[in-house]
């Protein structure tokens, strides 16, 4: 088949593989990327993927930055992956992607917890709305239905996550939104810790992938 094109892929593109293609895929198109392979444009809407060699030390293999899990932890959440629930109040929200070591192994059986405000900036202290566990599939991915979060006073969107691979310490840290005004003002804010955001017909999906240090 004649290649049309070549294109390395961005470290939010091949997040965006999350949902776009079967996880084997998506992870051979970011092995290869991490190594500076590129993947040929073709007419068919599967890349042709050059041959991926060993995962070098690159951008994308840098640990995932932890920050503060702030006051409103709350343990032993149940586990699901949809915090929706009915009469919540907001705009739907997926977060799908990865879980990796920094050796580029994606990290079957992660756990992933999750917590957040709701539409009007507040968190449930009594209860588990908006907070709920899972665990990375064989391929290392997730996926997460919620709502885009409110406006908690003095700080920017954001989602709260501690993730912990097995028998390791959790990294704790959290999920921002490109193009928030309160971005500029938030003290804790990371632009490391964006997610690749993109509005659908019926909500907002966002893309992110994990990297943990020592699994």
């Amino acid at each position: 088949m004649a290649k049309i094109g070549q294109t390395t892929m961005s470290r939010r593109e091949f997040q965006k593989l999350a949902l776009v293609l079967p996880a084997p895929l998506a992870l051979a198109v970011g092995w290869g990327r991490s190594a500076g392979i590129v993947v040929a444009q073709t007419g068919s809407p599967t890349p042709v993927l050059a041959p991926t060699p060993a995962c070098d030390d690159g951008d994308d293999l840098m640990e995932t930055l932890p920050q503060t899990a702030g006051p409103f932890f709350t343990p032993d959440s149940p586990e699901r992956t949809s915090l929706l629930e009915p009469g919540l109040a907001g705009t739907p929200l997926v977060v799908a992607g990865f879980v990796y070591a920094t050796d580029c192994r994606p990290l079957a059986g992660a756990l992933l917890d999750f917590w957040q405000a709701d539409d009007d900036g507040v968190y449930d202290n009594a209860g588990y709305r908006l907070r709920g566990h899972q665990y990375s599939d064989e391929d290392g991915r997730f996926t997460l239905e919620t709502i885009v979060p409110g406006l908690y006073p003095g700080r920017t969107r954001h989602i709260h996550v501690n993730v912990r691979a097995a028998d390791q310490p959790a990294l704790t840290t959290q999920l921002y939104f490109p193009e928030e005004p309160a971005n500029d003002t938030d003290g804790i804010f990371d632009p490391a810790l964006i997610m690749d955001v993109e509005a659908v017909d019926n909500g907002q999906h966002a893309f992110f992938t994990f990297v943990l240090a020592g699994a």
